[in-house]
């Protein structure tokens, strides 16, 4: 069986990809168990090498990653460019790991205590069709960097990128079998990541609904999970922010990638005091966002990745929408869809549900009560921002909303430096950071008796 990939900016076929079977998957998992066991043996040094010479090969192969894509993604070639770049760092940044992942020396009566950083052993990690590059780097570099072997299973809509990652890190010399991309179905290939007993692990992220699917096929197994799943993002604007900035900024927060982000703050809450003003300015702001060719140099935003899931996003739009404002898109092939601005009721479907596309609603709120209780009113908690000059309302906002990854006076969200994941149903478990490596491990603690003197 195969899946067509299809160029979202006109709709022309670019390949054809062959899906995976049971047999081929644990063929590949079994070849990941035998090349993991001779990595697990590589000296620290060494294997801290390796994954900088992988890290080097991605660096040479930027701008190729980034026309894949383009192609494949539909994502603007800027945009693009900066994702094959972050997978250069985030490799480098966890080269470094190999050589401390510590253990430590416990004060014990009788002898020494000693616990050691063991890897899990093979790991499945299966990734969106967002962000295919960015995220799946969350996952292979740092079980790599403690000793895993990785089997990944890309999106079905978007395989290219990992598939040519995959090629790359055996150009750089890491071991045949360590990390393999294993395009296919989920319910075939992802599933088996799941019931296969040599895979130690499964990382996932996606949908909340498919992640309860997985969480509870894993706990058959006892086995290890992370999920990085929905979210329905808040950006909170008080009156004495900085008004001008926050409007500007808006549409970057909601728009980049058309919406395809589970950060993307597709809630914006705004002061009562400051709600006319602010649509005053945001209105302008969204019609300049550059909506075009994503093989454009000036373009900002995309087309949507499917005609599937224009339609998705189409759906939360209807005729009778509290449309406040749009932007402007092509018109003609490809799955566009221009920046949206709704005004609905707090309690409607636009309001509550993760739309994943450029749609974004406003909404007024009364106080800082007020708009922590509309911001923490949702089944997720993965990321959201807060504008306000008070330090003190930001620190004090930011403690209060439950997500986890806030910025104040900023929609930034991901930094592989710092952790990332969610509170309630955008997931389970933490991504990125320096403490990433170690969710790869098992902790082995290790007594080892001491004779005593013999006192005369």
């Amino acid at each position: 069986m195969s899946h067509t990939i299809v160029n979202p900016a006109d709709g022309a076929v670019v390949t054809t990809v062959t899906a995976s079977s049971i047999e081929e998957t644990d063929a590949a998992i079994a070849r990941a168990a035998v090349a993991q066991r001779d990595w697990a043996a590589v000296a620290p040094s060494d294997r801290a090498r390796r994954l900088r010479r992988f890290a080097a090969a991605v660096d040479g192969a930027v701008e190729e990653l980034a026309a894949i894509e383009v192609r494949n993604s539909g994502h603007p070639i800027g945009q693009a460019r900066w994702e094959a770049g972050h997978v250069r760092d985030v490799l480098e940044y966890y080269s470094a790991a190999p050589e401390r992942l510590f253990g430590r020396q416990i004060p014990v009566a009788g002898g020494l205590d000693v616990t050691f950083q063991e890897p899990l052993g093979v790991v499945g990690v299966i990734t969106p069709w967002n962000f295919p590059m960015t995220i799946a780097s969350w996952g292979f570099a740092p079980a790599l960097a403690a000793g895993n072997a990785v089997v990944l299973k890309p999106a079905e809509w978007t395989p290219l990128t990992s598939m040519r990652l995959a090629e790359l890190a055996l150009e750089a010399g890491l071991p045949e079998g360590l990390f393999q991309v294993i395009p296919g179905k989920g319910s075939v290939v992802g599933e088996r990541f799941v019931t296969n007993e040599t895979v130690r692990k499964v990382v996932f992220t996606g949908s909340t609904e498919v992640g309860r699917h997985i969480m509870a096929g894993c706990a058959a197994q006892v086995k290890r999970v992370t999920l990085e799943l929905g979210g329905k993002s808040a950006n909170i604007v008080f009156a004495d922010a900085d008004l001008e900035r926050a409007a500007a900024t808006a549409p970057y927060g909601v728009f980049e990638n058309a919406g395809q982000d589970c950060c993307a703050r597709s809630r914006i809450l705004v002061e009562r005091s400051a709600y006319e003003r602010f649509m005053e300015l945001l209105e302008p702001a969204v019609q300049g966002v550059k909506v075009g060719d994503p093989a454009d140099e000036t373009t900002e935003m995309g087309p949507l990745v499917a005609r599937q899931h224009l339609e998705r996003v189409r759906s939360f739009v209807p005729d009778d929408a509290d449309v406040a404002f749009r932007g402007t898109a092509p018109a003609g092939p490809g799955f566009w869809f221009a920046p949206t601005v709704l005004t609905p009721a707090r309690d409607s479907r636009a309001a509550r549900e993760e739309i994943f596309g450029p749609v974004v609603s406003v909404f007024p709120f009364d106080d800082e009560g007020d708009a922590i209780g509309f911001a923490n009113a949702s089944e997720y908690g993965l990321s959201g921002s807060i504008w306000t000059r008070d330090l003190s309302r930001g620190v004090r906002v930011a403690r209060a909303v439950e997500s986890g990854n806030l910025s104040v006076n900023s929609h930034s969200s991901v930094r592989y430096a710092t952790p990332f994941g969610g509170f309630k149903q955008s997931g389970l478990g933490r991504e990125l950071g320096p403490d990433a490596p170690l969710a790869f491990t098992e902790t082995k603690n290790v007594f080892i008796a001491v004779d005593q003197p013999v006192v005369e």
